[in-house]
């Protein structure tokens, strides 16, 4: 959803449920250099309330992180929650680009959730159907306007230049998928509460989810049956996660419930995915956020559906400086979003 073109210089925003993280790069081609990255907490109330007074509250944290953090432009391209965002691919008559783009908009009312007048909706040519070779297929996302000029005003309210909006779904790939990959794979990103979804095949997201269940779902299973406080229970969930071996397999049995919530709609996408694209099977999951810092919840996906899981790197396709390596990789679970963002080839 990009506003203007031609833009060099702009960073990347990510505005998530519990903190705030920016990224700017530098230079062409596949690989970008690292100019700044940039971190503030918040809280989950504050960052999902619509009121005015927690939006202004919002933009002020904003305004001082990019302060603090001396970035070399006001351009920005900003994420948009999945939990605001319909994303889906639809299969449609083979058309002229600009008759294509009238049929959607005529066809809109049944794509997606809200009513088109009430809502920005892009979309982008993916190439032929793999149903219906007569048909092409396109990968189409809606957002309500309200919200969309709501997030507009709080940003440029603070002194930023808007230059794109994308959801965060469609950014997150950018980041930990290998440039080129033609095989597909999928990309799971848990939050804190709920986990994101995303198969990509070709450099383009083919299904796009958001399942609310995250890890603060896991932190209060285990907090409820193991009868401990919350500080206790992200303890025991960041150092025994999923393991049947560590404290006698007591978190595990606590947790295993609600994971296996999340470990199905895995298993509903795969076969959603593998239903439509017969010809192609999933190479690869990729596991960011919560999901690559639950122990032993990465090998518990592999022996689950047999299938090669790696740890996303969101500075795989990002140079720095060699010193920092470990800074980095420490926090790059919690900044593929920003990363994909800031990767954006306007």
């Amino acid at each position: 959803m990009s506003l203007l073109s031609g833009v060099s210089a702009f960073f990347g925003l990510d505005i998530g449920t519990t903190g705030i993280r920016l990224v700017e790069l530098r230079g062409q081609g596949t690989t970008k250099a690292l100019v700044k990255y940039a971190y503030v907490p918040v809280d989950a109330k504050l960052a999902q309330s619509d009121s005015r007074a927690d939006q202004q509250k919002l933009a002020q944290i904003i305004a001082n992180l990019v302060s603090e953090a001396r970035l070399t432009t006001k351009n920005v391209a900003v994420g948009l929650p999945s939990s605001r965002v319909f994303t889906t691919v639809a299969d449609m008559d083979r058309l002229p680009m600009g008759e294509l783009g009238k049929a959607l908009m005529y066809q809109a009312d049944s794509l997606i959730p809200t009513p088109p007048a009430e809502s920005k909706i892009d979309w982008a040519l993916l190439g032929d159907s793999p149903k219906d070779k007569t048909k092409i297929e396109v990968l189409l996302s809606s957002v309500t306007n309200n919200f969309i000029e709501q997030r507009l005003d709080m940003i440029e309210g603070i002194g930023l230049n808007v230059i794109a909006f994308e959801p965060d779904g469609i950014a997150l790939p950018r980041a930990v998928v290998p440039l080129g990959t033609t095989m597909p794979q999928l990309v799971i990103d848990m939050g804190n509460l709920s986990t994101d979804l995303v198969v990509t095949m070709g450099d383009a997201p083919r299904l796009v989810r958001s399942i609310p269940t995250g890890a603060n779902a896991v932190v209060l299973a285990a907090q409820q049956n193991l009868g401990i406080d919350d500080k206790q229970a992200q303890q025991f969930v960041y150092k025994f996660g999923v393991s049947k071996d560590k404290l006698e397999g007591q978190v595990y049995q606590a947790v295993i419930n609600t994971v296996d919530t999340l470990v199905n709609e895995v298993d509903k996408s795969i076969k959603f995915f593998q239903a439509r694209y017969t010809e192609s099977k999933l190479e690869r999951i990729v596991v960011t956020g919560g999901a690559s810092a639950i122990p032993e919840f990465p090998l518990y996906l592999a022996n689950k559906f047999g299938i090669n899981v790696e740890i996303g790197n969101a500075w795989r396709n990002v140079s720095f400086a060699a010193d920092r390596q470990n800074e980095l990789l420490a926090v790059s679970n919690q900044f593929s979003v920003a990363v994909g963002l800031a990767e954006r080839n306007e």
